[in-house]
């Protein structure tokens, strides 16, 4: 019985002796550098490739303090705090190397730490530092340009001016912006189709989600579907390789502006039809389809319904787009906001002054109160930009703006005879006279005109005997 048992423990040595063999020679095969210490960072393990690399001999290394034995370790300091370390950066032997640090619990106590050293692959770990770093930087490119097209210049107050047709203008706009139906932004060329596309998503419940906007008269022809629905890989030549998102998955949630929609090619519009019906759409070259809640503007200084007798617009895309409807009159159809849109782009123009610092005389208010305006509020930034950059002093003369507006009513034959302060009673004469008109012999409003108090204006009409009745 005794002989039985004492061959019985025999065994159960033979056997832990082995898996001891078995552990250490797996422990000396690691790859790379591994250390074990006790709960008070004494060297308990050391296998063969960290001592090479150390150049200390692995038996005399057990039982001395970690610190001993490899410059500055941290399994102490991990085996009192309890708190792994992973991917930490540690300088052995002038190297700059990676490490593991895992402290090894028993029954919730720590009972010894465990450190895996990347020496010898230091080279493939800085390679995947370099390409993380460029995932990072692409990451952080990806949400500046997520930022871009989440964001909005123009809100409702960004639109300037004191005509009735402006403020029923906002007014629609504020209604457009309170549902999701599809708008159409009608006007010429520089009227301000965008200002008011995105005054109307700033102003909706979407506004925090994209505002993703193309020009469907400024994309080639056959780039423009993969620029609306996107691509998969391998769509075409010269495709990405990852694919591309269409405007309409980034506009997800938010709204989609299609600008000069009228010059959209005949072909594409059933397209844009049945994604405006079904919100539904694959990229070019894939089989998925995608999903996407955005809501549509369009914007076009064309007449559409010509366009559908020529048959270059789809009715049924026509009624479709066109829901509610915003119909920006030209400038010279508002005039009254005119001086208002005129000082407030002087102010954008020179951000470090105030609005009183940068007048425009009443001769050349006059001017801008009397050209045509054929290219809208665009052209009238472009002429006061060009005044900006000749005039000398804080005031805009008429002799500062270009020469289309120089051609005023004033009689140009009596201008050189004349003495300089009857010209300039002339001006302001006539000046007084326009803004009266253009506002119905209102005295606010026309003050408001001519940038100066109603109580001054009451004075010159009196100078130049001009009759004060009418309206106030």
């Amino acid at each position: 019985m005794a002989e039985n048992q004492g061959y019985a423990q025999q065994v159960d040595i033979n056997r832990l002796t082995d898996q001891l063999e078995l552990f250490q020679l797996i422990f000396d095969s690691i790859y790379n550098g591994a250390m074990v210490t006790d709960a008070n960072g004494l060297v308990t393990h050391l296998n063969k490739p960290y001592a090479q690399f150390l150049g200390l001999d692995a038996k005399e290394s057990i039982g001395k303090h970690c610190t001993e034995v490899v410059e500055n370790s941290r399994m102490h300091i991990v085996a009192r705090t309890g708190k792994p370390e992973i991917n930490h950066t540690q300088t052995i032997r002038g190297q700059n190397i990676v490490v593991h640090r895992i402290p090894i619990r028993k029954e919730g106590c720590v009972i010894a730490v465990f450190g895996l050293v990347m020496f010898q692959d230091v080279g493939e770990v800085v390679k995947l530092a370099k390409k993380l770093r460029h995932l990072e930087s692409q990451v952080k490119r990806y949400k500046k340009e997520l930022m871009t097209l989440r964001s909005t210049r123009y809100t409702l107050d960004s639109i300037i001016g004191n005509s009735r047709a402006t403020a029923e203008l906002k007014q629609q706009a504020l209604v457009a912006a309170a549902n999701t139906y599809p708008v159409l932004i009608v006007g010429e060329s520089g009227t301000g189709k965008e200002l008011f596309a995105q005054s109307i998503h700033h102003a909706s419940s979407r506004g925090i989600h994209p505002f993703v906007q193309i020009n469907c008269a400024a994309i080639p022809k056959d780039l423009l579907e993969s620029e609306l629905f996107g691509y998969d890989r391998g769509a075409f030549t010269g495709a990405r390789s990852a694919g591309k998102p269409g405007k309409f998955e980034l506009a997800h949630r938010g709204t989609i502006f299609l600008d000069e929609i009228g010059d959209l090619p005949l072909e594409m519009q059933p397209k844009l039809l049945r994604v405006l019906e079904e919100k539904m759409f694959e990229r070019l070259g894939g089989n998925t389809v995608i999903q996407s809640d955005f809501r549509l503007i369009a914007a076009t200084n064309q007449n559409l319904e010509r366009l559908i007798e020529n048959g270059r617009f789809r009715k049924d895309l026509y009624y479709r787009i066109n829901v509610i409807s915003l119909n920006i009159p030209p400038l010279k159809k508002r005039t009254e906001d005119i001086i208002p849109i005129a000082r407030h782009l002087l102010r954008q123009a020179n951000p470090a002054t105030t609005a009183d610092e940068i007048r425009l005389s009443p001769e050349a208010i006059n001017a801008l109160l009397t050209h045509s305006w054929q290219g809208n509020v665009r052209e009238l930034s472009n002429m006061l930009d060009r005044a900006l950059s000749t005039m000398n002093g804080d005031v805009i003369k008429l002799t500062d703006l270009p020469p289309p507006l120089q051609r005023h009513p004033a009689k140009p034959e009596f201008v050189d005879v004349a003495p300089i302060r009857e010209v300039q009673a002339d001006a302001e004469k006539s000046a007084i006279v326009a803004a009266l008109k253009k506002t119905a012999n209102n005295k606010a409003q026309a003050a408001s005109l001519l940038g100066i108090h109603r109580t001054l204006l009451y004075k010159k009409m009196k100078k130049h005997g001009l009759p004060l009745g009418g309206v106030g």
